[in-house]
């Protein structure tokens, strides 16, 4: 039988004919030619203001940290349930995460919880899109201007997901992408910081470009550049922009065959959900991506048992984020305000399933037959 394993990276099939055309160029450095591709393709998609590659979207939030003035002794509201690159950005300038609750339906940060978390300390609320599942961004954005907070989406997994219309990522002041090959879209390793507040534009392209007024000498507006502000180098190599931009011309294409596989997934555990055995994933207001699918177990000891089970069918499934708040460095670098009800035991019976281009109708329905077999559906 053969293997289905997790994830397959998604290749278009054009990505090399852009390398070896960024090669023949003799421009392999960032912000050539296939750059501004890039910058001007995902800024038709997504409507953000201005798009900055980054090598990474741990290097989209750095930017953003360095963009807000992140201080020692300014906070950082954001879920637990989440990647270390969500907090690491913001710990760098030695600001205090202060995690809340989330709802267990999407495993988003609870929108109800974060205003009792503010404090005259408080400088920013990090919303995480999880899956490609759209926060409650009107009650945040809300609460942000009410208390003169700055936004910053941690939108990694959203390439494609929209929030009532708009591109996640866009909502707030700041938001960042991935394009780490986890995600549907991607170029090995790689980012995206998406400027929303047009404020952060010119001071963006200076910290990007190591603290220099270089982009403005590229683009002819000075006869010469220099150091003139904090930053670091944050640009992707012209390789990795032409194989991202091979990607990013298929963004429909892929977002809608996941989505198709997400419904699949959703149509065939439905029945077995119902019987109160297993949970669903659901998308709230937001038009999702098919970044991912879960169900949720009884308990982590079940979870366990079911990872065996279907891999000893070939059939290989991960759990996701390990709390933040319950690690040696979250400890210590924050603290979780109130109760944390749902984000430990549902963290604990998260179990992700295989969802990648490629994956066909018959495998999906080999992947929930194994299941329904763990849960002897039908009994």
């Amino acid at each position: 039988m053969n293997k289905i394993p997790f994830n397959v990276p998604f290749i278009a099939g054009t990505e090399v004919g852009y390398m070896q055309d960024a090669i023949q160029s003799g421009k392999l450095s960032g912000d050539g030619k296939y750059t501004k591709l890039a910058h001007q393709l995902l800024e038709t998609q997504t409507s953000a203001r201005k798009v900055l590659l980054t090598t990474s979207c741990t290097h989209a939030l750095e930017l953003a940290a360095l963009l807000l003035n992140i201080q020692v002794g300014d906070e950082v509201i954001l879920p637990s349930y989440t990647f270390v690159s969500t907090a690491n950005p913001f710990v760098l300038r030695g600001a205090k995460m202060v995690y809340v609750d989330i709802h267990p339906e999407t495993m988003n940060i609870d929108e109800r919880l974060i205003e009792a978390a503010v404090t005259h300390r408080t400088k920013a609320i990090v919303p995480v899109h999880y899956g490609g599942v759209g926060c409650n961004m009107g009650a945040i954005l809300d609460i942000a201007q009410r208390h003169s907070l700055y936004v910053v989406e941690d939108a990694a997994q959203c390439i494609g997901a929209t929030y009532k219309g708009k591109a996640l990522g866009t909502l707030g002041h700041l938001g960042a992408i991935s394009f780490h090959d986890t995600k549907n879209i991607h170029c090995g390793e790689g980012g995206a910081l998406l400027i929303n507040d047009p404020a952060f534009i010119h001071r963006a392209e200076i910290i990007r470009e190591k603290g220099t007024n270089r982009t403005k000498f590229l683009r002819g507006e000075i006869d010469k550049y220099t150091w003139v502000d904090k930053g670091s180098s944050y640009l992707p190599s012209e390789l990795n922009a032409a194989f991202l931009y091979g990607q990013l011309l298929e963004t429909d294409r892929v977002t809608s065959t996941r989505r198709e596989i997400w419904s699949h997934y959703q149509r065939r555990l439905q029945p077995l959900a119902k019987t109160g055995r297993i949970g669903l994933a659901e998308t709230g207001e937001s038009s999702h991506n098919g970044h991912l699918f879960f169900l949720k177990c009884r308990d982590i000891e079940e979870r366990q048992e079911l990872i065996e089970f279907l891999k000893q069918r070939d059939i290989y499934t991960v759990f996701h984020y390990i709390p933040l708040h319950s690690a040696i460095a979250g400890h210590a670098t924050g603290t979780f305000h109130g109760q944390d009800i749902h984000t430990t035991r549902e963290s604990e019976r998260l179990l992700r399933l295989p969802l990648y281009v490629g994956l066909t109708t018959i495998e999906v329905d080999r992947v929930c037959s194994a299941i329904e077999m763990y849960y002897g559906y039908p009994a």
